[in-house]
């Protein structure tokens, strides 16, 4: 609360009869929205936007003295809200000082309606200088312009004050000249806004620039020429041109004076729109014969303090008599221009008649102007048409005020006025002041205020009228806000995926005709949010590897792309966890977690693990991160790594196994079969036999499907007892790999025949008594043998007889057959015995032999290493009837 006294200067104390003081107390609690400024002087009160106050008047007096109400002292007071209350406490009193007191209180309250603050500093004020402090002023909290992001902002985009950064008060941010800002315009008053963001807010303020007295009058020419006739009578007033000072109010010009003379005086007078200019006045008849001419000096004060000047001589030559002054059909001219019209076009032609004849009777026509130089009228001195040098600008100056004047060949002159409007034409765009702009914009959320900006027409009327629109197919909004004030808005939420950058041209577009536009646009950037997880290329890849890699092999690559930018699309990839608990996933792959790359840890081993599948992830890096996940299946492709295994007959070093063939035998008679596998799938286990070796070529023939070995023609006396078979079996692989299985034959006439195995050829380095030692063997096996065939041939018949109602079948207890496997290799291994039963019909012309199949060993499908179990030797038995 701020009080405005009122206290009486020359004080004195009364007696009114009842002991009471003779000074009269007003209180005045008022109440405004907006804050203002108030000065009272006298009895004027001026209020504009005030903020509570409580007003206590102590007043004693009634009459006015030149700035003070009687003998009242008042001082400058800011009141702050509306809803005025009035408590009057009066002693005795006169009525005219209780009449004074409520005339201010109604100035008061008929004055405090406006809705702007308003600020008032001096012109060439220092930079930086205190000016307000709104943080008081719009009953803000403190600190609240700072976090709020208080902008001033000005027409024009200039800034002519700013923020402490301390204390946020409102500062000069210049030096700030009146006359460059408002011309002769007064009051110098500049609007501007408070601009408050979270919430958006505006406050209306403008700042007011008081005029100091930094302008002296000038003339527009040093000297002046003045031709005045000898006749002329006193009284006569002559014009004079009028000196210009830029200050305004009591700082400008106010009068002029004129240097001693005994014949002229000046005379001060003041035009329609306020400016004063001198007209010099004949006081006493010249005579030329005393004084051909006269030299004065002309001064113009302004009302500074202390008050600057400025002068001009007048030269003034007397005449001979030329009692006849040219006179203008008009006193007053007018005419109206548009302010673009060419140079050098007409604006208007004046005349002037002088009844003299000869030289005295011709006029030449002049201008009066303020400034000759910077005026854009000129003259033609005998036609009288006034035409345009300078091209006229509306928003500078919207009239001129020129003087006319017409002189005769005697140097009698007479002038006119002129008064020139300037129509205002649509020649200025319309400006676009951005007061507020954000780049990026985070998506996913709506109603982002982007951009806060003005719009402003220098030109005047409808042309001044202007539309703000930008393109339709774009999610943002403009919104009008206070006066000229937009704001851009987007409509919802944005998605970067879609959109990651707008360019939005705002067009102004004002009413006039032609209509003028302008165009800025702006670029706005949308940010990213991880609103996207990883995605792969696919949802499950299929990689293929051959077997017996080699280990950190590349063997494939899974690859997932985010739609997110930045860190929120970085992917880092990694190995789940199986789902079969066994797999040992750690040991077989691993994964580069930047690009995706896949690598077999060992080599693989089809026969060991044919296929397996595992989970991918892909994780990014924003907050909070997602993710997404792949199948990956790897196929191990078969090698050619495993030789085929031959299974019978057994190659393990011990002795061979003798196949017996009766010499009877027709041609396809399958002497054996060659057994072999291989460790390989597909192609690569695909196994074929052929004849490698044979002692008698073409005697045999081996089936390169199967691997039988049979008679390929018809067994003759003449062919070898004993032959050797080396059987080549090879897969389709590539390269093929093969293995050999040697077979050892032996031709009969019958079974009498004693059946001895075909020992393999001493080494050269045997000694003499290991032979010795072998023939013995062979003499005491072949005898055995003899001796067990007759005991055959004999036991038949009997058999037949004993059991003739019998099939013709009989059997004979088993007996060992001659040959029991010998040590012949070296190696300290036995061979693989075969049982084979041997039936001979009755009544049959051939022996048929029905050959039993070996028991072979069950191999393992898989693995490097193969054991095979090794079959028990037993006893060949040939059963007869």
């Amino acid at each position: 609360m701020v009080a405005v006294q009122a206290k009486r200067v020359n004080e004195s104390s009364a007696d009114l009869g009842d002991s009471v003081s003779s000074r009269s107390q007003v209180k005045i609690q008022t109440t405004f929205t907006p804050k203002a400024e108030i000065d009272v002087s006298g009895k004027a009160v001026v209020a504009r936007q005030v903020v509570r106050t409580n007003l206590k008047i102590s007043a004693k007096a009634s009459e006015r003295v030149d700035g003070r109400c009687g003998d009242w002292e008042l001082k400058r007071i800011f009141l702050p809200y509306s809803d005025i209350t009035i408590d009057m406490m009066q002693t005795k009193v006169q009525n005219k000082k209780r009449q004074v007191a409520f005339f201010i209180l109604l100035m008061l309250w008929g004055e405090v309606g406006s809705e702007s603050i308003q600020y008032s500093v001096l012109e060439e004020t220092e930079s930086g200088t205190f000016v307000a402090n709104l943080t008081k002023d719009l009953g803000l909290r403190v600190g609240e312009l700072a976090s709020r992001g208080a902008r001033v902002v000005f027409k024009g985009n200039r800034q002519h004050l700013q923020f402490d950064p301390q204390t946020h008060d409102l500062l000069l941010n210049e030096k700030l000249d009146r006359e460059e800002l408002c011309g002769s315009s007064e009051p110098c008053v500049l609007p501007f806004q408070v601009l408050l963001e979270n919430p958006l807010q505006f406050f209306q303020a403008s700042l007011r620039v008081r005029d100091i007295n930094d302008h002296a009058p000038e003339f527009p020419a040093r000297e002046m020429l003045l031709k005045i006739s000898e006749i002329t009578m006193p009284g006569k007033i002559f014009p004079l041109k009028m000196a210009h000072d830029l200050d305004t109010g009591s700082n400008g010009l106010q009068r002029y004076t004129i240097s001693s003379n005994p014949h002229f005086h000046v005379l001060t007078r003041n035009r329609s729109e306020g400016r004063k200019f001198p007209e010099l006045v004949l006081d006493k008849p010249l005579d030329r014969e005393e004084q051909p001419q006269l030299r004065l000096t002309l001064t113009a004060l302004d009302g500074g303090s202390p008050p600057r000047s400025g002068t001009s001589e007048i030269q003034i030559q007397v005449l001979d008599i030329n009692d006849n002054v040219p006179e203008f059909a008009q006193e007053l001219y007018e005419a109206q221009v548009p302010e673009n019209n060419p140079l050098g076009s007409l604006v208007i032609t004046v005349s002037a008649r002088d009844l003299d004849a000869g030289s005295f009777g011709k006029v030449s026509y002049a201008l009066f102007q303020v400034d000759d130089v910077n005026q854009p009228f000129e003259i033609n001195a005998i036609t009288g048409e006034i035409r345009l040098r300078k091209t006229l600008d509306f928003e500078e100056i919207q009239s001129y005020d020129v003087d006319v004047e017409a002189t005769d060949g005697g140097g009698l002159s007479g002038k006119c006025s002129l008064v020139v409007r300037v129509l205002d034409m649509n020649d200025n765009a319309p400006e676009l002041t951005m007061s507020f702009f954000i780049s990026p914009i985070p998506e996913n959320l709506p109603e982002i205020i982007v951009a806060v900006f003005s719009v402003s027409d220098a030109d005047s009327g409808h042309n001044q009228q202007v539309i703000c629109s930008i393109e339709n197919n774009l999610p943002f909004l403009l919104r009008p806000s206070v006066e000229n004030f937009y704001t851009l808005v987007t409509e919802g939420a944005l998605d970067r995926e879609s959109r990651a950058e707008y360019n939005i041209t705002i067009t102004v577009t004002d009413l006039g005709t032609p209509r003028l536009k302008t165009q800025q646009t702006i670029t706005v950037q949308v940010s990213d949010v991880n609103d996207n997880a990883p995605a792969f290329t696919q949802t499950s890849y299929t990689l293929l590897v051959h077997e017996n890699n080699n280990p950190a092999l590349h063997i494939g690559s899974v690859s997932a792309t985010d739609r997110d930018s930045g860190t929120n699309a970085q992917v880092t990839y990694s190995l789940l966890p199986p789902q079969d608990p066994h797999l040992p996933l750690a040991s077989l792959v691993s994964i580069n977690a930047d690009n995706g790359h896949l690598f077999a840890l060992r080599s693989l081993d089809y026969e060991a693990l044919q296929a397996f599948e595992f989970r991918v992830g892909a994780t990014d890096r924003g907050s909070p991160a997602l993710s997404s996940e792949a199948l990956v299946r790897v196929l191990v492709l078969d090698a050619n790594d495993n030789s085929p295994f031959v299974l019978y007959p057994l190659q393990n070093g011990s002795a061979p196994c003798t196949e017996l063939v009766p010499r009877a035998a027709e041609p396809g008679y399958l002497v054996t079969k060659v057994v072999a596998v291989d460790g390989d799938s597909g192609q690569n286990a695909w196994l074929s036999y052929q004849l490698l070796k044979a002692t008698e070529p073409g005697l045999f023939g081996v089936w390169a499907h199967n691997g039988e070995v049979r008679t390929a023609r018809l067994l003759s006396e003449r062919d070898a007892a004993k032959h050797r078979l080396v059987v080549l079996v090879m897969d389709n692989g590539e390269p093929p790999r093969s293995a050999t299985a040697t077979l050892h034959v032996l031709l009969v006439d019958g079974f009498s025949q004693p059946y001895l195995p075909l020992p393999e050829t001493a080494p050269a380095q045997a000694q003499a008594d290991s032979l010795t030692v072998y023939l013995v063997v062979a003499l005491a096996s072949v005898s055995s043998l003899f001796l067990l065939s007759v005991l055959l041939f004999v036991a038949v018949p009997l058999c037949r007889r004993s059991r003739a109602a019998s099939v013709g079948r009989c059997s004979v207890p088993e007996g060992p057959f001659p040959g029991h496997p010998v040590d012949v290799s070296g190696t300290r291994t036995l061979s693989q015995s075969y049982q084979y039963k041997v039936c001979l019909m009755g009544g049959s012309g051939t022996n048929e032999f029905k050959f039993l199949k070996p028991i072979i060993p069950n191999f393992p499908s898989q693995g490097t290493e193969r054991e095979m179990e090794e079959i028990p030797t037993s006893r060949n038995s040939f059963p007869f009837s």
